[in-house]
């Protein structure tokens, strides 16, 4: 109770700007309409209360349509000019006001201070780097599956989000991204996607963070498909035990991209242009939804029509390509097809 009394007290004595606006408007409106009621009704008996409140608004807002004015000198001096004077200085106080809280709202939400309503979005966790946050988005974007999604960025270092990611839309949450206050401010729970990245990439340490994040994400929603990088290739048993969906071993890559080089001169332009949305075909992993089974022949067939060139499948067993003809495909395999744009769904 007394705790109750004392912020009631500290809120009269400083009422915040919405009451004090709120009072000093009701108070200008008040004063206007009754006075000009007082000194005007005798001379014009049908007036009434919405005509002084219409007199009241117009002459604050500094329209003047005209069609009400004081004729006696009480009402000109005594009520309208006090009214004027008053109505100018309080509507540029309430400009500045709404102004001010504009501008706070947009810097609260530029520094990760807001709590984010989004829905069916994508959080990134952590912020390498501006270049690597720019190539995700550009790769995402160009997806017809990704393309118009709202996009969150989590990061607890970061004290503003850039101007470049501002001017595309992306989001942000500052906080640590293994708490459950900062995945709640990012609405966790009504996202269907994450990528953590690697906070330091090329330092081994960085994986412990994202197994940290990948436990946080999985433990609060685990139907978020989470895709997560990571340095060390050893990191990947944890990762899968932590219930991620996806993993990007860069050290593992960067082995095969030597090797194969060494070996096939050209292969990482060819690999390039498979693995990037942004020019040339790409690789699509595509569900087999018909009820009934099929021949691998005849499902490359179906591929063919759309434009796609199917390589392989992947079921049960694993990744299989270089498939035989007659092979079976059952609902629920995914096709591994080349193509220009992702098939919707894939049936035949």
């Amino acid at each position: 109770m007394v705790v109750l009394f004392r912020h009631l007290r500290r809120g009269l004595r400083n009422p915040p700007a919405p009451i004090r606006v709120t009072v000093l408007l009701v108070a200008v409106v008040l004063y206007g309409s009754t006075g000009f009621l007082y000194f005007e009704l005798p001379a014009k008996p049908e007036l009434t209360w919405l005509d002084g409140l219409w007199y009241s608004v117009v002459t604050i807002t500094t329209v003047g349509y005209g069609d009400l004015a004081p004729a006696s000198a009480g009402g000109r001096f005594l009520v309208a000019m006090p009214v004027m004077f008053f109505g100018i200085g309080l509507i540029g106080y309430v400009l500045s006001v709404a102004a001010s809280s504009l501008v706070e709202a947009k810097s609260k939400e530029l520094r990760g201070m807001v709590e984010q309503r989004l829905k069916s979005h994508l959080v990134i966790f952590n912020y390498p780097a501006l270049s690597k946050v720019e190539r995700v988005l550009d790769e995402l974007a160009s997806d017809s599956g990704f393309a118009g999604r709202d996009i969150l960025l989590v990061d607890e270092q970061l004290t503003e989000l850039p101007p470049e990611l501002a001017t595309r839309g992306v989001h942000f949450v500052r906080g640590n991204p293994t708490r459950d206050e900062t995945l709640t401010r990012a609405n966790i729970d009504h996202a269907t996607h994450a990528i953590v990245l690697s906070k330091r990439p090329g330092d081994p340490h960085s994986d412990d963070l994202n197994v940290a994040i990948t436990l946080a994400i999985e433990g609060r929603k685990p139907d978020v498909h989470t895709v997560v990088e990571c340095v060390d290739f050893t990191t990947q048993e944890l990762l899968r035990k932590a219930g991620c969906d996806g993993i990007v071993c860069t050290s593992r890559f960067d082995a095969h991209f030597l090797s194969h080089e060494l070996l096939n001169p050209g292969i990482q332009e060819v690999v390039e242009e498979l693995t990037s949305n942004l020019h040339g075909q790409q690789i699509y992993v595509t569900r087999y939804e018909a009820a009934a089974g099929t021949s691998y022949e005849r499902l490359a067939a179906v591929c063919r029509e759309r434009g796609h060139l199917l390589i392989g499948i992947r079921n049960g067993d694993g990744m299989q390509l270089n498939v035989s003809p007659d092979q079976r495909v059952e609902r629920g395999d995914r096709a591994i097809t080349i193509g220009q744009k992702r098939l919707v769904s894939l049936s035949g």
